[in-house]
């Protein structure tokens, strides 16, 4: 579970980010959900845009990406979500 102070920093690190991956009219697929693990392996924090095609919840949607992933919700603005988990070599020192 993250602090907020940990929410706050991990958000300041993505402000410079670009959107990995899209979701789009598909919605949330299990090769989704494998790419997104392994660049939350690679990476520890993954910014993620839902398009407006995509007819899936948002709510939902972000929910079950962080359940498949067994990540952590950062951030939802907009459209965009933020995600979390720690890697094996962590690369990400949190305060």
């Amino acid at each position: 579970m993250l602090t907020g102070k940990q929410k706050s920093y991990l958000r300041g690190l993505a402000n410079k980010q670009k959107a990995i991956f899209q979701v789009g009219k598909d919605g949330l697929s299990y090769n989704l959900s494998k790419s997104v693990s392994d660049a939350l392996e690679a990476h520890e924090l993954v910014k993620i845009s839902v398009l407006k095609t995509c007819e899936d919840d948002f709510k939902e949607l972000t929910f079950d990406l962080a359940m498949n992933t067994h990540s952590e919700v950062v951030q939802t603005i907009g459209r965009t979500i933020l995600l979390y988990r720690k890697s094996k070599e962590q690369k990400i020192q949190l305060p």
